[in-house]
């Protein structure tokens, strides 16, 4: 295994279970930020394609949002990601754990 291969890959899989690559991202300008793309972007970070630095700064993202992505697929997978339904799904959850 060559040094490079140890620090990045060339590819990882995806959140709907392709194989992503650098140029499979989202451009570097993106300012609509769908469900796909958050997931694309975390599933990166995440699979060691893209460092979290690196992301955060390509995208010009905070830590603290990259992180608010990652937690919203960990509680609520990527319906968790859509912006508009987040406090919907958040207050169900609650409503779920006090009946």
């Amino acid at each position: 295994m060559s040094i490079k291969n140890m620090v990045e890959k060339d590819s990882v899989v995806g959140p709907t279970g392709e194989q992503l690559t650098l140029k499979d991202l989202p451009p570097k300008d993106t300012k609509r930020w769908v469900v796909r793309r958050k997931a694309e972007v975390v599933a990166a970070v995440r699979g060691g394609l893209l460092s979290l630095e690196d992301a955060c700064r390509k995208y010009t993202l905070s830590v603290e949002e990259f992180l608010s992505w990652q937690r919203a697929i960990d509680e609520d997978g990527l319906l968790g990601l859509r912006t508009t339904r987040v406090q919907d799904y958040r207050q169900d959850k609650s409503k779920a754990k006090n009946h």
